[in-house]
């Protein structure tokens, strides 16, 4: 991690969770974040416990191209561009395809792929401009790999996510072919115990070996920043322990 020192990484859905937590990682590192969410009380908190010399909050509305382009248009002319991208906001909920309407669709697509495709286009610009070795990391899902071991209905979620598998494979094309030198890494982890999993699931019983600490996935975050120039990390799944079990066949009788 230490290339990565005075550097500047943007944070998408910084004010909890796993954003929040990588925020925290990122700058015991010597990294520059800027967080960017909804949410300004809580990122002002963030910025309070982590120091405005380091945490620089943006209230941001992800769902709005105008709100992501003029954030990182002040990243440009502040700190002189980006050099990593998290893309860690999403949402999920209880829904069904065959009950809600085009605008829940929506809602659900346009946070979880039509976002991260918008902020790793500006995030890119930024690195062209500048001719850095950068690097794009999407948080995705076990939904975006096997969505079968999701057994309730979760709407366009899995949708979303099975499109940010292919979104970091397009990216990786359209980078090579444009001669840079950006990573691109996935991370897609099992049920993580957040906000998402409590309030947007209501999975708040599930037993704790079938769940994610938050600090696993920051974990496979640094592993995949710290890797050397010459390696990119295309894909990191992780489960819990007791999860193996969903993906074990049935037994033939």
């Amino acid at each position: 991690m230490n290339r990565w020192a005075s550097k500047v990484a943007v944070v998408t859905g910084a004010s909890a969770g796993i954003g929040a937590a990588i925020s925290r990682a990122l700058t015991k590192e010597s990294v520059k974040v800027v967080g960017l969410a909804r949410r300004g009380q809580r990122l002002e908190e963030l910025t309070d416990q982590l120091g405005k010399d380091k945490f620089f909050p943006i209230v941001c509305d992800l769902r709005k191209e105008e709100d992501i382009v003029k954030a990182f248009k002040w990243i440009d002319e502040k700190l002189d561009g980006a050099d990593i991208l998290i893309n860690n906001a999403g949402v999920a909920d209880v829904s069904k395809i065959i009950d809600t309407t085009a605008d829940e669709y929506h809602r659900i697509l346009d946070t979880n792929i039509v976002a991260p495709g918008v902020c790793a286009r500006e995030a890119i610009k930024l690195m062209k401009k500048r001719g850095i070795d950068g690097h794009i990391v999407n948080i995705s899902s076990i939904a975006g790999h096997n969505a079968e071991m999701v057994s309730i209905p979760v709407g366009m979620y899995c949708a979303s996510k099975y499109a940010l598998t292919a979104l970091a494979i397009e990216l990786r094309h359209e980078i090579e072919l444009a001669d840079l030198k950006i990573k691109v890494t996935n991370i897609s982890p099992g049920p993580v115990m957040t906000d998402m999993l409590i309030k947007g699931l209501d999975l708040r019983d599930l037993n704790d070996a079938r769940t994610l600490r938050v600090a696993d996935v920051v974990n496979a975050i640094t592993y995949a920043l710290g890797t050397s120039p010459l390696a990119e990390v295309y894909d990191v799944i992780i489960m819990p322990m007791l999860g193996r079990k969903m993906l074990r066949a049935p037994k033939l009788s």
